[in-house]
């Protein structure tokens, strides 16, 4: 009996509740990453584009929403793109009908590349019923909660984003017969 009361403690049996482990919270950002990955996977097979093309129109679009203008290069900037490969994205964004090439109103030798309204539309349909649901998850934290995730996050994006030198690896043990 020993057994089985240490295996209800350790959770093989029975699930555990309380205080989520630090794996616990790993598994649970790894599965909602393999979630989010799939739903852009979803997204760009009913847009019929790639991830870099779904980037850039997301990027486009937060440029249209605030004003600013987004020529060429710095959309291939904004990628990390070569120019001609961004090009090549303009190139067929603007064949599907996502975006258009207009004159840039200051610069003469400039063009802008602009979504198109249509584009908008099919990204809001899209994406809008899950961002709405994302949006109420968030909603109904309270502010404590809400600090809590968003001081979670900035400390996890700065622990993946920190560089580590590499170490060279131990020496393989010796083994003796």
């Amino acid at each position: 009996m020993r057994q089985a009361e240490s295996n209800e403690g350790s959770g093989y049996w029975y699930p555990q509740h309380g205080v989520p482990t630090s794996v616990d919270v790993l598994n649970l950002l790894r599965r909602y990453r393999a979630t989010e990955g799939a739903m852009r996977a979803r997204t760009r097979s009913s847009m019929g584009m790639g991830e870099t093309d779904l980037l850039a129109l997301r990027i486009l679009l937060q440029t249209q929403r605030s004003g600013e203008l987004m020529r060429q290069r710095d959309l291939a900037h904004a990628l990390g793109l070569a120019s001609p490969s961004v090009t090549a994205l303009v190139d067929r964004l603007v064949r599907s009908g996502h975006v258009r090439r207009e004159p840039h109103p200051d610069d003469r030798r400039a063009t802008i590349v602009v979504p198109t309204t249509d584009t908008d539309t099919e990204v809001r349909a899209t994406l809008g019923a899950m961002h709405r649901r994302m949006i109420d998850v968030i909603d109904s934290m309270d502010e404590t909660e809400r600090l809590a995730v968003a001081s979670f996050l900035q400390r996890m994006v700065a622990a993946v984003e920190q560089v580590d030198e590499h170490e060279e690896p131990a020496p393989a043990p010796v083994l003796t017969a």
